[in-house]
């Protein structure tokens, strides 16, 4: 049997592809301190500051987000409700990154939790179809 390809799955790949990049990022910041690649002048890491906040943006990919995926595998095992569930997806993904973006380079904890109660609603709206169509 050949599964048709399910509009959900382009938002689930484009978080794990954005948590792929985090990653990516932790590890180059990282590299000052574990290989001596970009040390200051003085020997310190330069990026000393942001580590930290990229580890702890990373850790909250494993959190609301399981929530995310587990609505999107429950929705794909049924039929398209409109785009509303597509939609939704696509807020929680855009409000992933901006969320990153936000605790990352800022440290303006309103904004981060207005971004993160976006994504919360976004999660909520995604589990309120399921409840719905079950």
């Amino acid at each position: 049997m050949v599964l048709q390809h399910h509009p959900l799955v382009i938002p689930m790949l484009v978080h794990v592809l954005w948590t792929a990049i985090l990653y990516v990022f932790l590890t180059v910041v990282r590299a000052p301190a574990v290989w001596g690649i970009g040390k200051g002048p003085d020997g310190t890491n330069p990026w000393a500051g942001i580590e930290p906040r990229i580890s702890a943006n990373l850790s909250n990919q494993f959190e609301w987000p399981v929530l995310f995926y587990a609505a999107c595998i429950l929705l794909i095992q049924q039929p398209l409700h409109g785009n509303v569930a597509l939609l939704l997806a696509w807020i929680f993904v855009f409000g992933r990154v901006v969320h990153s973006l936000v605790q990352i380079f800022t440290k303006n904890v309103r904004l981060r939790g207005a971004v993160f109660t976006i994504n919360f609603m976004a999660v909520l709206g995604l589990w309120g179809i399921i409840a719905a169509n079950s």
